[in-house]
This record gives structure tokens, sequence and C-alpha cells, in this order.
């Protein structure tokens, strides 16, 4: 196996290239959960892999509670299926929460303070009611809790981390906040090492190729914890050694396609960049700085061509019309010059817009 074709069995297996799923949800609970730090990419995320579908029907799948945005993994956002939230909070946040113990230091904030800002919340969001950041700041300010200085994100991360809070359905432009409980009903209970194994298959399953240190990196965990997971469902996968390191991925791959050679618009963040430890195979190391200038950690939105991240690009939203402006690192070739209007079109059909490109 060669580093393009881990490029295109990638693109499948991720639902870019060729989707076997039907609904949101399915793509999310596919995927095992989908960095969602910037919304809107995020929506679009799960639209790029679901053809037909649009940033509004992606949205009602929030609003009816089949997926979920909170903070389950590396103490990043997320989103994860409804029936994974409960199971992935409880087995993989303790570790991060305890890690951010000086920062608690800093804001001052100790036990007792999320103790009652646990119970401020749970008064007044009892009975599905959904508040906005700033709404929950208020309650807490009329708690006499202060809010400042990022203590007050701080105290919605932690609780969501807790299996307080989660995010809602979102208002207008602003994003709310709801208990979990009410909002999504634990159905699942899986235990250390059952959540292992489903872990390590959601993630080969749908990420693969892709080796031990990836999934370490995904999913937050010790390399001991992982190697278990990968461990308890090896027998599912296949290996293949490329350069020296171990590959696992699905069984009976199909071929790498013509969709799989095709050109694609990636919001910043997408999995197929965020999802791997080791990101050579798709992008050109001397092309990173490109994706994260500065190395600030806000990575870009990417054009994929062939397997290949060959540029960046924008949005502008006007009126009518969301006009995609593309920063190509070299010259675009004639035939990725007369795939790109398509893969623009289909952006502006997500969003239900008129597209333009500059």
């Amino acid at each position: 196996m060669t580093p393009k074709e881990i490029t295109h069995h990638r693109l499948r297996n991720q639902q870019i290239a060729l989707t076997t799923c039907h609904t949101p949800e399915e793509v999310v609970a596919k995927l095992g959960a989908m960095q969602a730090q910037d919304y809107g990419g995020a929506l679009w995320a799960i639209g790029l892999r679901l053809p037909n579908t649009t940033e509004v029907e992606v949205e009602k799948a929030i609003a009816r509670r089949a997926i979920v945005r909170t903070w389950p993994m590396r103490g990043t956002l997320h989103f994860v299926a409804a029936a994974d939230v409960h199971w992935m909070l409880k087995f993989l946040t303790p570790r991060i929460v305890a890690g951010a113990a000086r920062r608690r230091q800093q804001l001052e904030l100790d036990d007792a303070t999320f103790v009652r800002c646990e119970k401020v919340f749970v008064r007044v969001l009892h009975g599905g009611i959904q508040l906005t950041r700033e709404e929950m700041f208020a309650s807490l300010k009329r708690a006499k809790i202060a809010v400042d200085n990022q203590r007050g994100y701080h105290i919605l991360w932690r609780l969501a981390q807790e299996r307080v809070l989660c995010f809602g359905a979102r208002q207008g432009k602003q994003q709310t906040f709801t208990l979990l409980d009410e909002w999504v009903p634990a159905v699942s209970k899986l235990e250390r090492e059952a959540a292992l194994a489903e872990l390590a298959r959601r993630y080969f399953g749908s990420h693969g190729p892709a080796t031990l240190q990836d999934f370490v990196w995904w999913s937050g965990l010790k390399v001991s914890e992982a190697r278990e997971g990968l461990e308890a469902v090896s027998s599912r996968l296949v290996k293949e050694t490329v350069d020296g390191k171990a590959y696992w991925m699905p069984p009976d791959m199909p071929a790498p396609s013509r969709a799989s050679a095709g050109i694609y618009l990636l919001p910043a963040f997408d999995e197929y960049m965020l999802g791997y430890q080791d990101r050579s195979a798709a992008l050109d190391p001397s092309h990173a700085q490109k994706i994260v200038p500065g190395g600030n950690g806000m990575f870009l939105p990417t054009i994929v061509s062939n397997g290949q991240v060959v540029g960046t690009w924008k949005r502008t939203l006007k009126k009518k019309t969301v006009v995609v402006t593309p920063s190509p690192f070299t010259s675009l070739t004639k035939a990725e010059a007369r795939a790109f209007p398509a893969a623009i079109e289909r952006y502006g059909q997500f969003l239900g817009q008129a597209t333009a490109a500059i």
C-alpha cells in the first residue's frame, strides 16, 4: 500500500468519496466523533459526507436530539451520536478534567464552586429549558459567582464533561445550553473494556488506514489503553506495513474509484486532517504552515484533490450568494479547474444559496 492509496482509502472510509450513510446521526456515529470547534464548519463536515442534505437538515438532527455537541475527548468540542454521548463522556473526560487542575487554581475555582454552579444550572434549566451562554452566565452572576477572565467558559466546559450540561439547539445565531440528562437520557452503558474496544472499532473502521499513534492522538487515551482497544478488535481489521509503520483498516476495502480522485472543499478542523497525528500522507509537510498559519491551532478550510491537500479556501456570505475564494498552493491543473465549480456548487446547495468564485 502506497501513501497515495492510504489517502484514497481514508476518503472512502470517512464517507467523503462514497457514503453509506443516510442521516446526519449515521455519519456522526460512523466516524465516532467529529470535531466541532467551528460550528458552521462542523455542520458542513457532516453535509459533505451526506450528498443532497442541507445545513437546515443537519441542524434539525441537533434539534431532534439525534446528535449532540459537547466536549467528549481531548477537551475539544465534537459532535457525537446521542446514543454515544453518555458513555464517551464517562470514559474519556476524567483524565482531561484532572489534567486541568492548575487552570482551576489560576481561575480560583474549587470543587465547592462547581457544586454551586451545578445547582444553579439544574434550577434554571430544569424542564427542558435552553439558555444562551450569556443567559447561563447571568444566572451565575445572580448567585454571586464570577464569570470573568474565562471562569464562565471553564465552568461550562467542566460541567459538560461531568455530564451535567450539553449544547442544545441554536437560537438564531446563538448557541444554547441545556441539561444533558433531560436532552438525551442515557440509553447505553459500556464498561472499560467494552468502551476501549468500541472506540477502536469506530476509529479504525472510519479513519483507517491509521496507526496506533493516530488512534492515541484522536482519542486522547494512554498508549497502553489505545493498544488494548486495538488488540480487542484487531481480528476484525487488516494490517498493512508502510515505511515501517503498521496501519490498521477495515477488511475488504474496495479499490479506489473516480470519486476518491475528485476534488473536495473540506471545512476547517475536518476529521480528514484532524483525525491523525501524522498527516503527511495527505499534506506535504512543506505546506503545513499554510493550513495552520503561525502554528496557533486554528486549522483553515482545505481543498483536497486526488486525496492531497492542494490549497485552502474561504467563504464570504452575501445577501443571496456565497462567494468561495480559493488559495491553491500552486496553479490548479486543468482537471482540477474543471472540477472546482461542481465542488463549490455542492457547498452552495448545502447552504441553500447561489454560489460564485473569485
